[in-house]
């Protein structure tokens, strides 16, 4: 029997604040090369620039539900072995991957691509992408941790990318005991990976990559590429290090030795194809 792989476009923006991520998963979702499998587009919310009210400490947080619960309906609605997904912020994998650590246990690992663990809580941030790892190891905000019926243990993760943790993602790391790899050690050889796989008995792989891991300098559809952007408009937070080709690299390590069931792209942020787009809306004969 052949395996049924959902692909899922679901341009969220509310859980990062930021409306370009709307388009950023529109094109990805157009770059990508067909697919013969299903496909479904989860209803967002266009982007506006009113600001987004918070409701418990969370941005956003009646229509990110909705979002949520409407992913969560067209996956149940296949079922498939594995899902795609073209976001979107961050938070969009928490739907695909509950599905996926109930349908693969304890034989699924999941490898966080990202310079950032997304373990907070509105305690510590109220956009929402923030919060999606942790929502499925089962922490944080209760609605959101309500979603994932089998919670993902921490010993299944491995971030890879990561690097200058603010202090509470350190502690969190620390006490859940979480792998971590840097981007020194995945350009060296990503060995750290394949030894996390063989010791945790991962048969099973959902990947989640966030696009702001890679070095802002090389790829410029990213937050930190922003046009015009201060050197220091985003504080203390990590910025991307690694190259394309360093993450094909790593992927493709680890997809030699447990079979890829899950693949979020997120955080695209096209800031040219935004400007270009806005400014053809301006133009005389087009607008």
């Amino acid at each position: 029997m052949t395996s049924k792989t959902l692909r899922l476009l679901f341009p969220q923006w509310q859980g990062g604040n930021n409306p370009p991520y709307h388009l950023g998963s529109q094109l990805l979702s157009y770059l990508s090369p067909e697919s013969d499998g299903p496909v479904e587009s989860v209803p967002v919310v266009e982007p506006t620039k009113e600001p987004q009210t918070e409701v418990d400490g969370i941005t956003a947080k009646p229509q990110i539900i909705r979002q949520l619960n409407d992913a969560a309906n067209l996956i149940e609605k296949h079922n498939p072995d594995a899902i795609v997904v073209f976001g979107g912020d961050c938070l969009v994998s928490l739907a695909p991957f509950s599905h996926l650590l109930n349908k693969y246990g304890d034989k699924l690992g999941v490898l966080w691509i990202d310079s950032h663990p997304d373990v907070q809580t509105a305690k510590q941030y109220a956009n929402a992408h923030a919060h999606v790892l942790g929502a499925l190891i089962g922490t944080g905000d209760k609605d959101l941790v309500a979603h994932v019926a089998t919670r993902l243990h921490p010993s299944k993760v491995m971030i890879a990318g990561i690097h200058d943790p603010l202090t509470y993602e350190a502690e969190y790391l620390n006490r859940h005991n979480i792998a971590t790899i840097s981007p020194g050690q995945v350009k060296n050889d990503g060995k750290d990976v394949l030894q996390w796989i063989e010791r945790e008995s991962i048969e099973y792989l959902a990947i989640h990559l966030d696009l702001d891991v890679l070095d802002p300098l090389l790829f410029r559809s990213v937050l930190f590429a922003k046009p015009g952007r201060g050197e220091h408009d985003f504080g203390d937070v990590a910025e991307g290090k690694l190259t394309i080709q360093d993450v094909l690299n790593l992927i493709a390590q680890a997809s030699s030795k447990a079979q890829p069931v899950g693949l979020t792209i997120a955080e695209h942020l096209p800031w040219d194809m935004l400007n270009l787009k806005n400014m053809l809306s301006e133009l005389p004969l087009i607008r």
